[in-house]
């Protein structure tokens, strides 16, 4: 358990509120699309989890999801996480961060990119425990027909982020 206090700040975002869980030292915890801090800090692993959270009015994430939805589809990249699990998942979880903007995988695509094409499963998993949202971006990973798959937040969250960043994201060089 945290001894100190976690933090958190909401901000409008166009598919809706965005909620951001930080500890002590402004790592995000937790994020996700609601103004109910409560439905987030189940997903916070319980060695992480802290025992009471305050209000913040200002959190430096928050400044890169202004900049996200201003177009910077970027600016998420370096945002510190911290989220906790086995070794595969904890993998997993960077491995996510390397999927870019505007160029979303498959679930198989992603699992390869682990170094475990077999386990596609497992790779779905992942994405469905991620507890920081936007951050870690499992929206960018789809079904293997191509589908939207499933997403925390509701697939019309899903659909806002992937239509943006294609509309944002950096020519490859």
């Amino acid at each position: 358990m945290t001894a100190s206090p976690a933090r958190f700040a909401t901000v409008d975002t166009p598919p809706g509120p965005f909620t951001v869980v930080v500890g002590p030292d402004d790592v995000v915890l937790a994020s996700g699309w609601t103004a109910d801090v409560s439905e987030l800090l189940p997903v916070v692993h319980r060695a992480l989890r802290p025992t009471w959270v305050e209000a913040a009015e200002h959190l430096p994430a928050l400044d890169k999801v202004a900049e996200f939805v201003a177009g910077d589809v970027t600016a998420i990249d370096g945002v510190p996480v911290r989220q906790r699990s086995g070794p595969f998942l904890e993998d997993a979880w960077e491995v996510l961060r390397t999927v870019p903007a505007g160029e979303p995988d498959t679930y198989a695509a992603f699992a390869a990119r682990c170094g475990r094409p077999a386990a596609v499963r497992a790779a779905a998993n992942a994405c469905a425990r991620n507890a920081a949202a936007l951050f870690v971006p499992c929206h960018r990973v789809l079904g293997s027909d191509g589908g939207l798959g499933g997403f925390r937040w509701g697939t019309p969250v899903k659909r806002w982020l992937l239509d943006h960043e294609a509309a944002h994201a950096p020519v490859p060089a």
